[in-house]
């Protein structure tokens, strides 16, 4: 193995799921100028619109979530190819 090619930095950080706010620590090295009190301890925070906790793939439930218009941009895109 070569040496000197994994980052240093690894610290606890606090990973926050904005659509059901979960939160999970674990070490990484992503670069946040958030930070978040858990259990009386600052941590560095990243936030995510999506998680284990909240994607339907691994909760079982069918769950839209289009923050952006997403869905609506592209319905309206393809309104004329409908069948009627």
């Amino acid at each position: 193995m070569k040496k000197d090619i994994h980052p240093s930095n690894y610290r606890l950080v606090a990973f926050k799921d904005m659509s059901n706010d979960e939160v999970f620590i674990t070490r990484s090295t992503a670069e946040t100028k958030d930070t978040l009190v858990v259990d009386g301890v600052e941590y560095p925070l990243v936030k995510m619109e999506i998680s284990s906790t909240s994607h339907p793939f691994y909760t079982g439930k069918v769950k839209l979530v289009d923050t952006a218009g997403r869905v609506d941009k592209f319905m309206n895109k393809y309104k004329k190819f409908a069948k009627n």
